[in-house]
């Protein structure tokens, strides 16, 4: 896809990121909210900026299938070559609280892979832009990932680490992923690693702008990660300085083992 016609892409997520931010900075923590499922908040802004891109970008790409965290998926979605997946309002519990940690999260994905990631976080100033190929940028910056080779003392965006991972060094955490995983891309952070299931929305555009910046991503289990399957979800997401992967790997496997409940001859 050529630049021109990246532009209305990138164009339509700022629009969108500019209604949230419009929301956001009125209500601040009085933005109206509810529960999807325990612990899945959801707020108006979600809905809305939902509603603005699924208009814009099918009009950019009417021929691409549409997967959101927003929007009742679709069997259909799997016939389409191409496909956006969207997160309206990634870290809405960030957004919810008047914090800056959340961002507008849209990808373009080809076959599997994303081939144009975007990610608005008006709160704090970012646009993170990549194009397959192409490199990633924020705010026009290119960007790259750091060339750390030893686990021990690596950045890592967390609260609180857990007694295996003391050796890791804690550096502020949005409560948004992708740009947690952005950090890595702008080598503001060395590691972001997460051993659940997680679903395709909250990380389609940041891999790759964490990929285009020379940073290594995969799920728990170090396989690669592919879009646009029947069940959009992959098990833990790896993204790390290219140094650190195996190390990180070899780390996370055991407990990605245990929590799955296989054996080391198993294979997901």
């Amino acid at each position: 896809m050529a630049d021109r016609a990246l532009r209305p892409v990138v164009d339509a997520v700022a629009r969108a990121a500019d209604l949230a931010l419009e929301q956001w900075a009125v209500g601040r923590t009085q933005v109206r909210h509810w529960e999807k499922e325990p612990g899945q908040p959801v707020c108006d802004a979600d809905i809305a900026v939902n509603h603005m891109l699924r208009e814009e970008l099918t009009r950019i790409a009417p021929d691409a299938g549409w997967l959101s965290e927003e929007s009742v998926d679709s069997a259909a979605r799997q016939d389409a070559e191409r496909l956006w997946i969207v997160d309206p309002i990634d870290g809405t519990k960030d957004y919810i609280a008047g914090r800056r940690g959340w961002a507008v999260s849209v990808a373009l994905v080809e076959r599997g892979e994303p081939v144009i990631g975007v990610l608005a976080a008006p709160a704090r100033n970012e646009l993170w832009i990549a194009h397959a190929g192409e490199g990633a940028r924020r705010n026009g910056r290119l960007l790259r990932a750091g060339d750390r080779r030893v686990l021990a003392g690596a950045r890592v965006p967390a609260e609180a680490l857990p007694h295996e991972d003391a050796d890791l060094r804690m550096v502020p955490r949005p409560n948004s992923i992708a740009l947690r995983m952005a950090m890595v891309a702008a080598d503001e952070a060395d590691l972001v690693a997460t051993v659940r299931w997680g679903n395709e929305w909250d990380v389609a555009a940041a891999a790759l702008i964490a990929r285009e910046a020379g940073a290594t991503v995969s799920d728990a289990l170090g396989q690669p990660l592919l879009f646009n399957r029947p069940d959009p979800v992959a098990f833990g997401i790896l993204c790390c300085a290219p140094g650190l992967h195996e190390a990180a790997v070899e780390r996370l496997s055991g407990r990605a083992r245990r929590i799955l409940g296989m054996n080391d001859r198993d294979t997901l």
